[in-house]
């Protein structure tokens, strides 16, 4: 209530109420999850502001300055002007829910495109206007999967982030969810199947897959999983990373009951971390537990084509209680992208992205696995990123840093099996350049 000026009426508000004082209101919020007093310095000027946000940008140091070769999912990748030219025009950058659709006729028609690229890469039959990224995707899709089967446990492997299991353990603490751990082969980097069978039973609402995995590993057992999973009437959930889908076999080609994805990659820039895109799509038959929204195609009062909203899943509207979901807005602005990304590169294009994406992660690979000292950890076919291990991975690291590159992603903090192990990645955003300068720098310390 800071925002109120006059300080005799902020004193008869609380007197009303038949409060104390304004902390009053929050009682009921335990201490433990108040947030602390904020260190942020006084109020400034919006002038002395802005210089001091300017000289805080000139510390950072762009891609083509400092080649990143991190891998762990986000990774540059080339996007085309008419993306922008397209997001910055005013009807689609003001855009927010289109409730009145007969003035959102274009942005609806766009969320309509994008949904129907989405369920065709993915092959799938529809797909949602978007969830917020990756991880909260694999949230809703571990609810959605107890809510159609009415069971309570959900099966994830050992080669997927932390990141993204931990907003799953948020997601699912409350709804009484029981998450399993399976895992990975020590020796491919792929799902251990047997590992599986073992912790699969009747009460398994759902497994989860990701391919290509964590480790940027394709998994070679999809088939085996599908028919398992099946088995125990549970539902078949897949991660993919969208620009794989060029030259692999859509996830609805192995059996996939929903799939989901992050969709940074496409279109999207990194943005320091955000926003991003969260890819949802599923089965015709379990569309009514679908989170989001669902844009479709109709025809108005005058038989003309017009599209709508034709499902709203959230509580904020007239499923109250029997809200699939509570996810407040689909990514408009990160759709629009993906969508006039897609739409640029078509299908050739797309396959032509991924076969470069794919091919030089091999090339780096091998030419890196040739260095003495250096190892390719797992033998399973990877796609653009590869775990690399090293004796002394945090030397390696300081050094490449040390010289204007960003080296492989440290695995131990959170996978204490691979110590000394780097995760690289490698898109179309680097030149033979910087490969010839990463791997020189690389044989300074093997």
């Amino acid at each position: 209530m800071q925002f109120i000026p006059n300080s005799p009426l902020k004193q008869q508000m609380v007197h009303e109420l038949g409060l104390k004082n304004i902390n009053d209101l929050f009682s009921d919020i335990p201490k433990t999850l108040r947030t602390p007093p904020l260190s942020l310095p006084k109020g400034d000027s919006q002038q002395h502001v802005e210089e001091h946000m300017r000289r805080l940008a000139e510390r950072n140091t762009p891609f083509h300055q400092m080649p990143s070769f991190l891998g762990g999912g986000m990774k540059p990748h080339y996007i085309p002007a008419a993306v922008k030219a397209v997001l910055s025009r005013s009807e689609f950058y003001t855009a927010y829910t289109p409730y009145q659709p007969e003035a959102s006729q274009g942005f609806l028609q766009a969320i309509f495109e994008y949904q129907s690229m989405v369920a065709e890469l993915t092959g799938m039959d529809v797909s949602n206007a978007s969830v917020y990224d990756g991880g909260t995707a694999l949230g809703e899709a571990a609810l959605m999967a107890t809510r159609l089967t009415r069971k309570k446990t959900f099966i994830i492997p050992g080669n997927i982030s932390w990141e993204k299991k931990s907003i799953l353990m948020n997601y699912t603490r409350g709804a009484g969810i029981l998450i399993r751990e399976t895992k990975y082969d020590a020796h491919t980097g792929t799902m251990d199947i047997d590992d599986l069978t073992r912790t699969i039973d009747v009460d398994t609402a759902g497994v989860y897959l990701e391919n290509p995995n964590f480790f940027g590993v394709f998994e070679d057992a999809v088939d085996d999983v599908s028919r398992l999973t099946h088995q125990h009437h549970s539902l078949f959930v897949v991660g993919a990373d969208p620009l794989s889908l060029g030259i692999v076999k859509s996830p609805g080609d192995y059996g996939a009951d929903i799939v989901i994805g992050e969709g940074k990659s496409l279109g999207n820039p990194l943005d320091c971390g955000g926003s991003t895109l969260g890819l949802f799509a599923c089965k015709s038959d379990h569309v009514r537990q679908l989170p989001g929204r669902i844009i479709g195609m109709t025809k108005d009062t005058q038989g003309k084509r017009a599209f709508c909203m034709t499902m709203q899943t959230r509580e904020q509207h007239i499923r109250r209680e029997k809200a699939t979901s509570n996810i407040c807005t689909n990514e408009g602005l990160n759709m629009l992208a993906a969508a006039v990304y897609l739409s640029l590169l078509g299908s050739t294009g797309l396959k032509e992205l991924s076969l470069l994406n794919f091919t030089k992660a091999q090339d780096l690979a091998q030419q890196i696995a040739a260095i003495p000292g250096f190892t390719l950890r797992f033998s399973g076919v990877h796609f653009n990123e590869f775990v690399i291990h090293h004796q002394d991975a945090v030397r390696v690291q300081r050094h490449l840093l040390s010289k204007g590159i960003q080296g492989g992603l440290p695995l131990h903090p959170h996978y204490p099996a691979l110590k000394d192990c780097l995760l690289f990645g490698v898109t179309e955003m680097h030149t033979k350049e910087h490969v010839e300068h990463l791997l020189s720098l690389l044989k300074e310390v093997s």
